[in-house]
């Protein structure tokens, strides 16, 4: 029996980039970095947002731009300040769509 979402690994081609993307927006905590180590099959890194383990792996850029994307939730109070902290790092921001609650 599945017990939870252990973690999600996600393949970045600019893995400070992405670190920067992931502090600023979520203030995930970075709680592992393999530096130039190749202990998977690339450089990785380790974060914690909100009990949730967020991994990145270095690799190449799709090819074009795809709908891959992970959601999170957050409060309606907090919603607001999330999508500023987004489009002060330049990010694209799309309107929102409510399928679900």
């Amino acid at each position: 029996m599945v017990e939870r979402l252990s973690h999600i690994t996600l393949i970045v081609c600019d893995l400070e980039r992405t670190s920067h993307f992931l502090k600023q927006i979520f203030e995930a905590e970075e709680v592992y970095s393999s530096g130039d180590k190749m202990f998977s099959i690339s450089r990785e890194k380790f974060f914690l947002i909100n009990q949730l383990w967020v991994v990145i792996m270095e690799g190449d850029l799709l090819p074009k731009r795809s709908y891959n994307h992970i959601a999170f939730k957050v409060s309606a109070t907090d919603f607001d300040a999330y999508v500023d902290r987004v489009r002060a790092l330049g990010v694209d921001v799309q309107k929102g769509q409510s399928r679900f609650a």
